[in-house]
């Protein structure tokens, strides 16, 4: 037999006579206790009695996915496509033309200014969450009857009755969209000054939603102004009532108002800072 000269050749040495490890040759380690289990008698279970199991064995759950059988539900029920890509769809959470009129009543909105998303939201009365895909608000046509208010308003989506309503009284209204990094601004403005950061420019619309806003019937802020005014007479004359002439208005100055398609704040530019402290407006310098 060769001198062994190095431990892991030793050990290699050692493992070549030993048996293989098995069920057969294992033991457990000396001194060791097992733990005495109780048997299934009539007295092993310490809740023993009528109403409960002599064993005091577990409730028996069903396996998640499986509570309606053999099958798990997803293969019970049939495939629902529509309900496709939900995580992924925007929102717009609903606001009427009768809460609108209230507001106005209440003096919560001034109707001499014009109407944003911002404005609403500092009624304290609703919250856009952009974290929740909430892309701003959409107007309905409960109390389109009603609606007597004259307003240069803009909001994310509205239906061709409540776009009537509106411009029956001589007002304006648009559709514009705010990606969601804008609207973290647009929502709370007080929170965004009071970081110290520029006012971010406003991004273009998706692909599967410039079709909307491009449209002059849905009076998106992208459209053809020249199409918005052949559109607003087609729209007085379908349902009835005459089309008052902006050009007339004592107000026209504010129902012109608009913002730029890359501007948030009405009269605040992109790349501004607002201190809310100096109570300035810092600009960005010029070049010469």
């Amino acid at each position: 037999m060769s001198t062994i000269r190095h431990t892991s050749e030793k050990a290699l040495q050692m493992l070549r006579t030993l048996p293989r490890v098995s069920i057969a040759n294992i033991r457990d380690n000396p001194n060791s206790k097992k733990p005495t289990k109780r048997g299934r008698g009539q007295h092993s279970g310490d809740k023993h009695g009528a109403g409960n199991k002599g064993s005091n064995q577990r409730q028996n759950y069903m396996r998640l996915g499986y509570e309606t059988g053999n099958a798990p539900f997803y293969l019970r029920f049939k495939y629902e496509p529509y309900y496709k890509g939900h995580h992924l769809k925007r929102e717009y959470p609903p606001i009427s033309l009768s809460l609108l009129q209230k507001l106005i009543d209440t003096n919560r909105i001034d109707a001499s200014q014009p109407i944003d998303l911002t404005t609403i939201c500092n009624t304290g009365l609703f919250q856009i969450k952009p974290d929740q895909l909430h892309y701003g608000v959409q107007l309905t046509d409960e109390g389109a009857d009603d609606f007597r208010a004259k307003i240069n308003l803009e909001v994310q989506h509205a239906p061709e009755l409540v776009i009537a309503a509106i411009e029956r009284n001589g007002g304006v209204i648009r559709t514009a969209y705010y990606d969601p990094h804008s609207l973290f601004a647009v929502v709370n403005p007080k929170k965004w000054f009071e970081k110290g950061v520029p006012i971010p420019r406003r991004m273009l619309p998706p692909q599967d939603a410039v079709e909307y806003y491009t449209d002059a019937r849905n009076r998106g802020y992208l459209a053809d102004p020249e199409e918005i005014s052949k559109d607003r007479l087609v729209l007085a004359q379908k349902y009835g009532y005459e089309l008052p002439r902006i050009e007339d208005d004592p107000d026209y100055k504010m129902l012109v108002q608009t913002k730029d398609p890359r501007q948030i704040f009405f009269g605040l530019n992109p790349g501004w800072v607002i201190s809310l402290k100096d109570r300035a407006i810092i600009k960005a310098k010029e070049s010469q």
